[in-house]
C-alpha cells in the first residue's frame, strides 16, 4: 500500500475517532483489514481495554473454506457470540478508516445477524 494511501487512511480513522468512543456498557467494535485478514475488537475506551477480539486467524475461522467476505461474516457472527456471553448487546461501530464495502460490511453484517445492535 502506497504512503499516501495509509496516510488518507489514518486521517480518516482519526475523523471518525474524535467522533466515536466506546464505554463498558456500549463498546466500540474496532475493526481492521490486512490484505489477507481480519481482526475486530471490543474496546472499552474509558478504561482502555479490550473487552472481546476475534479474527479471521482463530482456528474454528480459518478450518472454513469460503471467500475473504464470507470468513469476515464468520468473524462478525464470533465477536458477536462472544460479547453476548458477556452480556453486551449494543456496540458502537469504527470502520477504521476503510469505507463502509466488503470485508467491512461483512463483519457488520455477521455481527447484526447475531445478535449485536449497532
Amino acid at each position: 500500500m502506497s504512503t499516501k494511501a495509509v496516510n488518507s487512511r489514518q486521517k480518516i480513522r482519526y475523523r471518525i475517532r474524535k467522533k466515536i468512543v466506546g464505554s463498558a456498557q456500549r463498546p466500540r467494535l474496532s475493526v481492521f483489514r490486512s490484505n489477507s485478514d481480519i481482526y475486530v475488537q471490543l474496546i472499552d475506551d474509558a478504561n482502555g481495554t479490550t473487552l472481546a477480539s476475534a479474527s479471521s486467524r482463530d482456528k474454528d475461522i480459518k478450518a472454513q473454506k469460503g471467500t475473504k467476505s464470507e470468513k469476515s461474516k464468520l468473524v462478525g457472527a464470533a465477536l458477536a457470540a462472544k460479547a453476548t456471553a458477556l452480556g453486551i448487546t449494543t456496540v458502537t461501530f469504527d470502520r477504521g478508516g476503510y469505507l463502509y464495502h466488503g470485508r467491512v460490511k461483512s463483519v457488520a453484517d455477521g455481527a447484526r445477524e447475531a445478535g449485536l445492535q449497532f
